[in-house]
């Protein structure tokens, strides 16, 4: 006999596809479909594994297993959740779940996990108490179980997490709600935008400078490591970082100690780090412009975000939810007609979720009636979706730059005193790509069209990885 597996699941179907493929993998499964079932099993026989529905006919299976735990503290619990939200996977951890699957889950998947559980037996994960109100991310989406299931991985260590997803995905969200919901949430939480900050600055953000150490450096400055110590660091658009301050990073994480821009004293900083990028890595690596050595010290767990366009059956649930926080802030409190979700869900959204909360927030501002309808979606959107610029800013159509920046200004909210070093990041490339465009690939002309000197324009070429013989055919 594999082991004992104790079923606690009141939908017989579940039950009976999963009882019929643990037993055909050796395992004797008794299965019941209350609580009160399963405690008076818990007391009179002794079981490898336990399988429980969150929601059942007496009670909340995950808020009773507390009475679980005191019949068999070491007993391998596997939760099987049609409440798909990030707080499910998260109460999951809490009461220190083996493993958690939602509704509908992959069979082989399930038999895996309970194989694994009957084995060598996995250390808890638990997490602080939450309630959705804490919860910064929203779906029940396929697409969004397997971000919530790795978020509950990395709760209780300090493994450096790096997160991808197209601009505008909720990559922050994912960084706060590991930094809430994990060990460090005491600690602070300290973001900063590598796109956002000048390459001649980045440095002395991150790691802080002494007094002398540079023009205009009139006092001791702490860093964004030492303000972030015994907490957690958000590095996002970590693609963007600058050389330089990728060496002294990956020192820093190395060695765990970081050193003050003019300074000579080692610091030790106690920093988790997630970094963050909405850019392919790999052809940054091959052209030289991002260190591999780094890639692999950041790239530990990876957490790839969808699309909006992904996880289109979200959009209703996130939009009734930007509804209620624009009510929040003195909006009147609408809701969502039927028509005008049907037209939100057929959108492209290029600018996924923060584009959705801005447009909404919108439709909240003009509407006219307590229930938006499709002409309400149609104000504020017009009948014109075509896309005017990537995830990444990096091209505009034929809309024109105008267009372009329109829709950036939409999606993008850069921090406070950083909207024009942030712009200019975004637009910088594509600019020079459609100057080059207008002039056959000539760099002198193009730098004419642009008003900067020569040598500016084949330093930013280089840097910007732009390839000006792509456009010579034009000429």
């Amino acid at each position: 006999m594999a082991g004992n597996i104790l079923l606690v699941e009141d939908d017989i179907a579940i039950a009976t596809v999963v009882a019929a493929a643990l037993e055909d993998e050796g395992f004797d499964v008794d299965h019941c479909t209350t609580i009160a079932a399963r405690d008076a099993k818990l007391g009179k026989s002794r079981f490898d594994t336990m399988l429980t529905d969150v929601i059942l006919g007496d009670g909340d299976g995950l808020a009773s297993l507390g009475d679980v735990r005191q019949r068999a503290p070491d007993m391998p619990i596997i939760v099987l959740s049609a409440q798909n939200t990030l707080d499910t996977a998260v109460r999951a951890s809490d009461n220190s779940a083996f493993e958690y699957f939602p509704k509908p889950f992959d069979l082989d998947e399930l038999v895996r996990a309970v194989k694994q559980s009957v084995g060598p037996r996995g250390d808890g994960v638990p997490v602080a108490e939450t309630g959705d109100e804490a919860m910064p991310l929203i779906g029940r989406s396929q697409a969004m179980q397997g971000v919530y299931r790795m978020i509950t991985r990395v709760l209780r260590n300090d493994l450096t997490v790096l997160v991808t997803g197209e601009s505008g995905t909720g990559k922050e969200l994912v960084a706060e709600a590991i930094h809430q919901l994990g060990d460090r949430r005491t600690g602070p939480f300290v973001a900063v935008n590598s796109a956002a900050i000048p390459s001649e600055l980045i440095e002395s953000e991150l790691f802080g400078h002494e007094q002398g150490a540079f023009t205009g450096a009139i006092s001791q400055t702490i860093g964004k490591f030492e303000q972030a110590n015994g907490g957690t660091l958000f590095l996002d658009e970590v693609g963007d970082m600058p050389p330089e301050a990728q060496t002294r990073l990956l020192r820093t994480l190395q060695s765990g100690r970081i050193r003050r821009v003019g300074g000579r004293e080692e610091i030790a900083v106690n920093v988790r780090i997630i970094a963050a990028t909405n850019r392919d890595l790999g052809p940054l690596i091959a052209a030289g412009r991002f260190r591999e050595d780094l890639y692999y010290r950041i790239n530990v767990v990876p957490i790839a975000l969808p699309p909006l366009r992904e996880r289109r059956e979200d959009i209703g649930a996130l939009a009734h939810h930007f509804l209620a926080e624009a009510a929040g802030t003195g909006m009147p409190l609408c809701t969502l007609g039927d028509d005008a979700l049907n037209l939100l869900e057929t959108k492209s959204w290029r600018g996924n979720v923060r584009e959705l909360r801005n447009v909404v927030y919108r439709m909240a501002l003009m509407a006219r009636e307590d229930t938006i309808d499709a002409q309400g979606v149609r104000d504020v959107l017009g009948t014109d979706d075509r896309p005017v610029s990537s995830a990444d800013g990096s091209h505009a159509d034929e809309g024109g730059f105008a267009a372009a920046l329109e829709q950036w200004l939409m999606t993008e909210e850069p921090p406070a005193g950083t909207l024009y070093a942030s712009a200019v990041a975004a637009f910088e490339k594509p600019l020079i790509e459609h100057a080059l465009g207008q002039t056959g690939g000539n760099q002198l002309r193009a730098a004419r069209l642009l008003g900067i000197n020569r040598n500016t324009l084949r330093k930013r070429i280089v840097e910007l990885g732009v390839e000006p013989h792509r456009f010579a055919a034009t000429a």
